[in-house]
């Protein structure tokens, strides 16, 4: 497993260390393996998703006890979270805002019987997705299978531009859906930007590039990384208090955050 540098995080005290998904261990809560975990750990998100943190081979009965002994604390933090920030109806969406590439597309959804999956069809300013359309949860998925294409599409020449801006070269661009950070960079080149990035503002999605490029001088949050990032960015230090909050800005019925 290739190390990686300190992701830059969706929330200010996420583990950037969680590195896989592994379903639910109860309603409303998922289980996530971490590499480098010592011992089994809790996150509640903002809008009420919770995430327990676990070292690898943690036993799944393990895993329901430690989650049964701190419902109570769970519970609490969702209330407090609630009263912050007002739990959203979940309704699929009739239009979808990307301000970080200035684009707007209608969704339109046409039923078909004969067909058990969603599929997308994406033509101009409009989405159409068709087939199983009933089915809310299929929905989701093909509106995030068209956003990881849309920011594979436009991401990569910003990155490529900027890469050839700072003199920081990358091995590889992925696009992923993290639940817990903007972006890492691991030590093979491999830059990582989440597709919630689309979400933002232009600005903010050159600064996350602009930070985990200059990880491939830097694999850490020193004086000297700051330095380099400030030479492409003077504004770097707004910016990046800015990403602890822009959470807000991706859609709830996205289900990611």
């Amino acid at each position: 497993m290739h190390s990686a540098a300190p992701q830059l995080s969706l929330f200010p005290a996420d583990d950037p260390h969680a590195d896989s998904a592994h379903g639910e261990v109860a309603a409303g809560v998922s289980i996530r393996e971490s590499a480098r975990a010592r011992r089994l750990s809790i996150k509640v998100f903002p809008r009420g998703k919770v995430e327990v943190v676990v070292p690898r081979r943690t036993r799944p009965a393990d895993v329901a006890e430690f989650v049964a002994e701190n419902a109570t604390w769970i519970a609490n933090a969702r209330e407090s979270f609630a009263a912050i920030h007002p739990p959203e109806p979940f309704k699929l969406p009739k239009s979808i805002n990307l301000p970080a590439i200035g684009h707007v597309v209608w969704v339109c959804y046409l039923k078909d019987n004969g067909v058990k999956g969603v599929r997308y069809r994406h033509n101009d300013d409009t989405l159409t997705l068709s087939g199983a359309i009933g089915d809310e949860k299929l929905c989701v998925k093909a509106i995030r299978r068209w956003l990881a294409v849309i920011a594979r599409q436009s991401f990569q020449p910003r990155l490529t531009s900027l890469s050839t801006l700072t003199g920081i070269s990358y091995s590889r661009m992925q696009i992923r859906a993290q639940r817990t950070c903007w972006g890492s960079r691991s030590s093979s080149g491999t830059l990582s930007l989440n597709l919630c990035l689309l979400f933002l503002a232009p600005e903010l999605l050159r600064y996350l590039m602009i930070h985990e490029l200059c990880h491939g001088r830097h694999m850490n949050h020193s004086k000297r990384f700051w330095q380099l990032v400030g030479r492409y960015e003077p504004g770097y230090r707004k910016l990046d208090r800015q990403l602890t909050e822009c959470w807000q800005e991706v859609p709830s019925w996205l289900g990611i955050y």
